[in-house]
């Protein structure tokens, strides 16, 4: 299916044979999930490179230390692993595979590159300087598979880290959570029960159920490109509309239902320990002159940002759908840089359905303010309008009860463990969070008072006064814990 207005395709059949297409693609059906399980084993023209992954991680599958336990992993890579670029042109045109290649790829380089701030981490001392060249057999390959699979050369969190770095247990057993497994791993994440695979496949869980959001969100856009049709009324239209925006929030209270486990299934007290490895080189202190990529760029350094689950793509698709204002600060900048850290097709999609949103009016439809001082509404009618206002609000509900998460998450699993001032991404880890989720805060706030969502004739019940209630107090909760941690850090 197009959206509206556009010439992008959503599939519904994820087509997951079809080796000639990358393998994101947006679907009705797998959401932002790869349109297939990620390929698990390399073709074996790169034995090499797999041999080297196995051992590699902190504990084997085995059990039994690693390259990355003893620090051994870059000498090894070095003398054992040859430079496969000409390989990589052999499967050009089977996408999927090339996204494996770069899935592995990008660890290699990742662990070769902060495999020196690791073993300081674990003898207790600060990061100090990762290395700041990346060899030949490193760099072209992975600059080469990036470039066909369509991501940056660099470790990112769909492509590589998280969405395509599980493999089922079961292959009978689907996406369940017990069935999913790690690919790849820097610690001890091949145990399913470490706070690694927990971190990672936690992740996995909660976008498997961004299907139903990307159904709901072209229903709610087809629902009003459908008002141009010929003997289309205003009934259907919204009732079309409200169906799907009901879509779009009982599925995020599913996905954020699933992003409570994280507390359960990854220790933030072991956080720190695998997350050297995912750090970037853009404004982080371990790589202040950039990471020289040998053979590549004229020996020119590149700098690229860190794996970060804030390049995932279903808030920034409800930000985009619900028209959310961020502010104009350096830390939204951050934000819109993120947007290139993603599969290309998710990126468009994106534009296109921000695009398409506010062309269409969606918010200004869903609010409808001062429809009520029109006369010629039936009752009928003025409840639906009522039922697209809660529905919108409760949706930016959910965005925020994510954001409110994610805080907290940085709050125990980074601010109370390390005093490293960046985030993975290279964002400030104290403030940045807090920009995004003060802003959908205020949207909501401004939204409430501007319909009367809680007083008067047009008030949408207790439901949504207990939403703006937890709102007010979570404003001023957030105003103070980034007050307090800005005055520890000295910011």
């Amino acid at each position: 299916m197009l959206i509206p207005k556009t010439s992008f395709e959503v599939l519904e059949d994820s087509k997951p044979d079809d080796v000639s297409l990358p393998a994101f693609m947006v679907s009705t059906s797998r959401g932002f999930l790869a349109r297939m399980d990620p390929i698990v084993v390399l073709p074996p023209e790169f034995d090499a490179v797999e041999t080297l992954l196995q051992a590699m991680p902190v504990r084997t599958q085995s059990g039994k230390p690693g390259l990355l336990a003893t620090g051994e992993l870059g000498d090894a890579v070095l003398k054992d692993l040859p430079d496969l670029t000409d390989k990589i042109e052999e499967y050009r045109a089977n996408l999927p595979v090339m996204n494996a290649l770069y899935r592995d790829y990008s660890f290699l380089a990742s662990a070769f590159l902060l495999e020196p701030c690791h073993m300081r981490f674990i003898k207790g001392e600060p990061y100090g300087l990762g290395r700041s060249f990346l060899p030949a057999q490193l760099s072209r390959p992975i600059v080469r598979c990036a470039e066909l699979a369509g991501f940056k050369p660099f470790m990112e969190y769909a492509g590589s880290y998280a969405l395509f770095n599980y493999r089922l247990q079961d292959p009978n057993a689907g996406l369940e959570y017990n069935n999913l497994r790690l690919i790849r791993a820097f610690e001890h994440g091949l145990d399913p029960t470490s706070s690694e695979a927990g971190f990672v496949l936690v992740h996995v869980d909660m976008v498997k159920n961004s299907g139903p959001l990307v159904d709901g969100t072209m229903s709610c856009l087809q629902a009003l490109a459908g008002a141009d049709s010929p003997g289309s009324s205003a009934q259907p239209q919204r009732k079309a509309f409200n169906e799907g925006l009901r879509t779009v929030v009982n599925t995020m209270q599913k996905v954020n239902n699933v992003m409570e486990t994280m507390w359960m299934k990854s220790k933030p007290r072991s956080y720190t320990s695998f997350r050297t490895f995912i750090f970037g080189i853009t404004s982080q202190s371990m790589f202040p002159d950039g990471v020289v990529y040998e053979g590549v760029n004229d020996g020119k350094p590149l700098s690229f940002r860190g794996e970060s689950g804030a390049n995932d793509t279903m808030i920034p698709l409800m930000d985009n759908l619900l028209q959310v204002q961020m502010p104009d600060t350096p830390l939204t900048e951050i934000l819109r840089d993120f947007r290139d850290y993603r599969p290309s097709n998710h990126r468009q999609f994106l534009v296109e359905i921000k695009k398409c949103s506010e062309e269409l009016g969606t918010k200004d439809f869903a609010l409808a303010v001062g429809v009520e001082r029109t006369s010629s509404m039936t009752d009928e009618d003025m409840d639906l309008v009522k039922e697209s206002r809660r529905l919108w609000l409760q949706a930016l509900n959910q965005v925020r009860d994510f954001r409110w998460r994610h805080w907290c998450f940085a709050r125990e699993y980074i601010l109370k463990q390390t005093s490293h001032p960046t985030a993975t991404g290279g964002s400030p880890i104290v403030t940045w969070l807090p920009n995004q989720l003060q802003a959908v805060m205020e949207e909501m706030t401004e939204i409430s008072d501007s319909v009367g969502a809680q007083a008067g004739p047009m008030e949408l019940g207790p439901e949504i006064q207990d939403i703006m209630d937890l709102v007010e107090r979570q404003r001023q909760s957030l105003r103070k814990e980034v007050e307090k941690y800005c005055q520890e850090r000295g910011m």
